[in-house]
């Protein structure tokens, strides 16, 4: 999910509370090595998100990074800022999600693992070095309305 600032609204959200007690409720948790973190199944995360529209934030800053629509638990479709939208193939190896855009440069997958920190839906990047941290912010069933959405 390499993200990029998007200046897109997201209008009609609603609260991630929802779908984070879904998640939580309706899934086996593992914890993770920090306390008060609970690593969540990708596969159970995607079955949160699928058919939704979700916003990142960067943790730290708080600043939007981008919006993502799960069109299946196979494909994604990320809006871009200045640049458009971008189509990515979703897997789930070693607990993780990964994404391979249409753009990437290396032609390899970007991946994350989700979690739950404070009753709070979160992606880390699955690195060790530089590991960047995302808070989803909202969540909301409507499109991004990009152009071109591959069939899968």
């Amino acid at each position: 999910m390499p993200r990029a600032r998007s200046s897109v609204p997201c209008v009609g959200s609603v609260t991630t509370g929802k779908a984070l007690r879904r998640i939580v409720l309706g899934t086996a948790l593992w914890p993770v090595m920090a306390p008060a973190q609970t690593l969540i199944a990708p596969e159970a995360f995607l079955d949160a998100v699928v058919g939704k529209t979700i916003t990142f934030h960067e943790i730290r800053s708080g600043m939007l990074v981008g919006t993502e629509e799960f069109l299946s638990s196979t494909l994604s479709v990320w809006r871009m800022e200045g640049r458009g939208c971008v189509y990515g193939q979703i897997t789930t190896p070693n607990g993780q999600i990964c994404f391979l855009y249409d753009d990437a440069p290396d032609g390899l997958p970007v991946c994350w693992w989700p979690f739950v920190h404070n009753d709070r839906l979160m992606v880390r990047l699955a690195r060790f070095v530089d590991s960047e941290t995302q808070e989803v912010r909202s969540i909301s069933d409507d499109s991004l309305n990009c152009p071109s959405a591959p069939l899968s």
